[in-house]
Order: C-alpha cells, then structure tokens, then sequence
C-alpha cells in the first residue's frame, strides 16, 4: 500500500508545482512507482513542468467521472521507469469531484504506486481542502517572506484541522547573503512562525526554473547540489 503526500501552499508564488515535478521524479530515478495529481484545477501547470503538455487527453475530473479509467489519465513520463502524471482539467471544478471522490481516487492509485503526490491550489480555501481529503501527510511549500510563512502557518493549521498529523514545511528561493544580512527571515524566525517539521531549504538558482520552463526535472541532473539537496529533503519527507 504506497502513501498519499499533500503539497500544499498558503499563498502563490511559492514554487510549489515545480518542488512537485522534481521530488517525483527524485522519488521515481530511486525505483518507486509515482503518480503525481494535479489538483490546481483551472491553471494547470504539472504538465508544462514535465513537458507533457501535447500528451493530455483525460484528466482527473475524467478519472472520477468515469469518463474514462483511471490507468487511461495517467500519462507516463518516458524518461523514468515508473512516473506518471495524472492532469488537472483545464477549467475549474464545478463541484463534480467531492472530497469522497478523492478518498475513492487515492486508496485506488496507493493499490498500484509508492506515492501519490498531489499538488494543491495555493491557500486554504475548498480546493485546497478537497485536494488533501485522501492525503495521508503533507508538505507546505512557503519562501522567506513573512507574508508567505504567515500564510503557511495558516495552511498548517488548517492541514491539522483535517486530520492530517504528518506535516512538514520546505522553505523555497532563499538567498542565504539577504538571510545572513538580516534582509530575510531568519531560520530561528521561521522554525518559531511555522510549527510543523522543518525538511529543508532550496536555494534560490534561476536553472531550477530554466529546467522547469523547458519541461525538465532539474534533478535529472544528477551532479548538481541541486539534485543533492532535493535527494536530502525526500530522506526527510518519506523517513
């Protein structure tokens, strides 16, 4: 039985969708069968990420309908062995996919994938709810702005409000020189605003977006810091 991981983030901008495409395919280049959901329905973006976007046909609003099955909305990555992603629909939902719906949804992928990741609209509102109703744990994505870890506070506490026990927090784009200036906040500062687990921070490097603009993982670099890090933050994430 594989594992349901929420990402989540409490307010836009943070780099969520991009951290999803690259621990997916971190997890995938170790041997396990991923399926990433996206769940940010009406700007989709998952499949621009991995360059996958002339591959959609169904997607998961399909998968829950049943429009079609669900294997026939996954679409594979065919650079890894065992990742697929299974597209968010290009409008958003009208309330044809219930939190029910994504319980039925993810026990049925944790039947056939190590993980299950799905990315999560940004902030707290019922699609964010309604993209957590199957997660077993979850990861806030948030970057080193106070707006944003108030924001991802929120978000925390609201992930515990649905139950959810195992959260953790990634802090994305940070620029260690404005940190050590003072000019950011700092790590005692954020570890005070954000009371979940802390799995790590990713350095702000302008080629995690170049990658992710030209449908590439980042880590399928393997020599990179880059990769190294994310491959620490996953040990965290799936301990």
């Amino acid at each position: 039985m594989g594992k349901v991981i929420v990402i989540a983030s409490g307010k836009g901008g943070t780099g969520k969708s991009v951290f999803v495409t690259n621990l997916g395919a971190v997890l995938a280049l170790r041997g396990y069968s991923v399926a990433l959901i996206d769940m940010d329905m009406g700007v989709r973006n998952l499949d621009l990420y991995l360059g996958l976007e002339n591959n959609v046909v169904y997607d998961v609003s399909d998968a829950v309908s049943g429009v079609c099955r669900i294997k026939q909305s996954l679409i594979r990555d065919k650079r890894f062995d065992n990742l697929y992603l299974m597209p968010s629909p290009p409008h958003r939902d009208d309330g044809n996919i219930t939190p029910l719906h994504m319980q039925v949804l993810c026990d049925k992928l944790k039947a056939s994938f190590d993980y299950v990741l799905i990315d999560s609209p940004s902030g707290i509102d019922d699609g964010f709810v309604l993209a957590a109703a199957g997660a077993d744990s979850a990861v806030l994505v948030t970057v080193p702005e106070y707006a944003a870890l108030r924001d991802a506070d929120m978000a925390d506490s609201a992930l515990a409000q649905l139950g959810i026990t195992e959260r953790g927090y990634v802090v994305n784009k940070v620029i260690g020189e404005v940190m050590s200036a003072g000019l950011a906040p700092t790590v005692s500062e954020i570890n005070e605003m954000i009371k979940s687990e802390l799995y790590g921070f990713i350095q702000y490097d302008e080629n995690i977006m170049i990658a992710a603009n030209n449908g590439v993982p980042i880590v399928c670099k393997s020599d990179s810091y880059i990769t190294e890090n994310f491959n620490n933050i996953a040990d965290r994430i799936i301990k």
